[in-house]
């Protein structure tokens, strides 16, 4: 037995001593941005560290606890000198990051009082393989839509910097979240990106559906109300905010129709619910022909 379990073991100890060695490695906090409704992001540097889209990293905070490691998805894309989470606070280790950051005080924080970061990764992830295909269907859910926040960022950077080379040439995006307070600075960015693309006369590369799942009588009058003005009352974006869940057969039907012969990539980060729901849509789109359109789909569960 022994020798079927000291290969292993030796191994998994050379794993953790690379893993102990790189968590050692000095971390700066550059920047601590506080989004509403609770919401922080830590824009930091380390010496080395090198990302791809959607990737996560483990993170310790000593001054909070000396042995907790958290799971945080970067929100940064791989072009911007930094690298950045968003944390939101929901528990007793996120609170006391939060006092850590001095989040919790008025005036301005001083670099040098911002607590050390200890940081693991990145480890990576199915959102890697954005770039493989030519479209692709982005669905996040709640919190899930954190990964994309980093592929869609890169995308922009890539577009900008040389089109041409780009293979990616059409995304569709879903967000389905039960309000979109507890993620503006995602709606920010999604702001921002439509502003950008419309001044390159490119506003159909990206599609997006935001879902609103937990809405009851006085938002759906109130979103009646308001559907005809041009920008949408809850985001800030032309695309108007739906209610309910999506109908993914339509949608699978719709996008297959418009992209005859291709492979599109379905990205998932959202709960297991939803992912055995879209494995079914792709299968059952996808077409028994090599030349016809197929979907191959990818997931991250939380």
């Amino acid at each position: 037995t022994w020798k079927w379990v000291v290969g292993p073991m030796f191994l998994y100890l050379c794993e953790r001593l690379v893993r102990f060695w790189r968590s050692q490695q000095k971390v700066v906090i550059t920047k601590v941005v506080i989004h509403p409704f609770k919401t922080i992001e830590l824009q930091m540097m380390k010496k080395g560290f090198k990302m791809e889209v959607g990737q996560y990293i483990f993170v310790k905070c000593p001054a909070v606890s000396k042995l907790e490691w958290h799971p945080f998805t970067l929100t940064s894309a791989p072009e911007e000198d930094y690298f950045s989470i968003h944390v939101r606070i929901v528990g007793d280790w996120t609170e006391g990051l939060f006092n850590a950051c001095g989040c919790d005080k008025q005036e301005f924080q001083e670099a040098w009082k911002l607590p050390k970061i200890a940081v693991d990764g990145p480890f990576g992830t199915a959102s890697e393989d954005v770039f493989s295909y030519e479209t692709v269907m982005l669905v996040g859910a709640g919190i899930g839509v954190t990964p994309f926040a980093s592929v869609l960022k890169s995308v922009w950077y890539k577009y900008c910097h040389d089109a041409t080379n780009l293979k990616l040439k059409k995304i569709y995006f879903y967000w389905l979240c039960r309000d979109t307070h507890a993620f503006e600075w995602f709606a920010d960015l999604l702001q921002s990106l439509e502003a950008q693309m419309l001044e390159r006369n490119n506003a159909d590369f990206l599609s997006y559906n935001i879902y609103l799942t937990g809405w009851d009588e006085t938002q759906a009058t109130h979103f009646v109300v308001h559907h005809e003005e041009e920008k949408d009352v809850i985001t800030g974006l032309k695309q108007k905010t739906l209610y309910g869940r999506p109908n993914w057969e339509n949608e699978f039907k719709t996008i297959a129709g418009k992209h005859p012969g291709s492979r599109i990539g379905v990205f998932l980060c959202g709960p297991e619910g939803l992912a055995d729901t879209l494995n079914k849509q792709s299968i059952s789109n996808s077409e028994a022909d090599p030349r016809g359109v197929h979907f191959i789909f990818n997931k991250e569960n939380f």
